[in-house]
This record gives C-alpha cells, structure tokens and sequence, in this order.
C-alpha cells in the first residue's frame, strides 16, 4: 500500500538505535499497524513521511498477516508498548537520556516514574504533554534540546506523532525519535493492555475494543484492510 514494513526484530531494532545514537544522527522511526496503511491509502503527507523514516517496524498482528498473505514473512511483532519498556532498559544501562513527550497531562511523567522503578539508572531527560500544534513546535523543541535527550518517545498518537517527528526531529538534538502512540497510557496503568494470552491470539484489537468501545469507528477500516489484502489491492487509493 505504499509503505515499507521492515522486517526486523525487536532486538534488532534496540541494536539499530544504538547504532545511531552513538552517530548523533536524527533517526525517525515508525510502529506502522493496518491502520496507519489505510491512513496513508489517502493522506499523502502520512503516506510520505512513512516512506521517509529510517524505520517503520510491523506493529500489529494485521500486518504480519498481510505479510504472510503475499508470502514475505515477517519474522516478529514489534510493538511500540513492547519497544517502551525495552528501550528503556537499554537506556539505563548504556546512559542514554530518554524524553517522554505528549499523552494526557501528568501520563508521561507517571510512565517515567513505572519505568525509574524497574531501572534506577534510568535517565529521565524530561517530561511534557504538550500538543503537536505547530504552534508548540518551537517551544518544545527547545525544552527538548535543552536537556540534550538521546532519545523521544512522542505519544501524540498516529498521524500527528509521526508528522511531528518529521518536522521536528532535527530540531530536538536527539539522535532516535518513535511514535509510540498509547504506550505510556499503558505503562503508567490508564488504561489496561491485553493479556499475554489474547496477544498471542492476534485478539489484542478486540480486547481493545470491548474496554474502549469508543474506538470502534477507528476500527472499522480493519476489515476494510483485510479485504484488500485478500484481493490483492495493494495500492495508494
């Protein structure tokens, strides 16, 4: 549909940023799901800044289903509240500097707190919720630079996560920058991720759906992503 899926592993990835952080070089990265492609079917600026990214990981059991559908496996499910935790863990270990940015007020900083929990060394560059309006842009980025992060984790949400990273990435002076959309709602205990069990079942949208039913609009494109895929409609609308 227009859109590199990369097929790495979750520790694949950890060693790709570790990469670019020790080159200082601003690197984007993308936890694309079906609904991010039937996003970008029609928004252009989304279906460009996805094919511009240093990464865009298969996040969603929908999309190593496609995979499988056109007989390009994908090796692993890498999703952004599974890379949250993981990274952070690397983060303490090596020093690197993690900024938590967007979600509601005060979930960011709870998130961070959960995570210090788990690891003491972890180094919390900083803390806000910010908006992605332009009109925050050049604030933000400013408070980002000034704490000379390594690494944003931005939860705006998909598009505008990803739309801020491109835009502003550079900007920050961090060297790896991920949407990670509903991860920190999950970690700081907002709202409840799935079982382990309903995962490994490919029923974590569902189980999603019955605690939040107000997502079922969003939804609705999962079948129409799963039609495509079977008849083969690969291509921008």
């Amino acid at each position: 549909m227009g859109v590199p899926i990369h097929n790495v592993t979750t520790e694949e990835v950890v060693t790709l940023i570790a990469q670019w952080i020790e080159e200082k070089t601003p690197h984007q990265i993308a936890t694309v799901n079906p609904e991010f492609l039937m996003r970008a079917r029609w928004d252009t600026a989304f279906r460009a800044t996805l094919q511009q990214v240093s990464l865009c990981v298969p996040d969603g059991i929908g999309i190593l289903w496609a995979a499988k559908m056109r007989r390009r496996l994908l090796r692993e499910r890498v999703a952004g509240s599974d890379l949250v935790p993981r990274l952070t863990a690397e983060a303490a270990q090596r020093g690197w500097r993690v900024y938590f940015l967007g979600a509601a007020p005060g979930v960011a900083e709870k998130a961070a707190s959960v995570l210090k929990k788990h690891h003491p060394s972890l180094c919390v560059a900083g803390c806000y919720a910010g908006s992605p309006s332009p009109e925050e842009e050049e604030q933000i980025t400013t408070l980002i630079r000034n704490t000379q992060a390594d690494l944003v984790f931005v939860a705006y949400g998909a598009p505008q996560q990803d739309l801020w990273l491109a835009r502003n990435l550079s900007q920050t002076g961090a060297s790896v920058g991920i949407g990670i959309g509903g991860a920190f709602d999950f970690i700081a205990g907002v709202s409840q991720r799935a079982p382990i069990w309903i995962q490994k079942l490919g029923l974590e949208w569902l189980y999603r759906l019955i605690k939040e039913p107000w997502r079922w609009r969003r939804q609705l494109v999962l079948p129409k992503f799963a039609i495509l895929v079977l008849l083969g409609r690969d291509n921008p609308r």
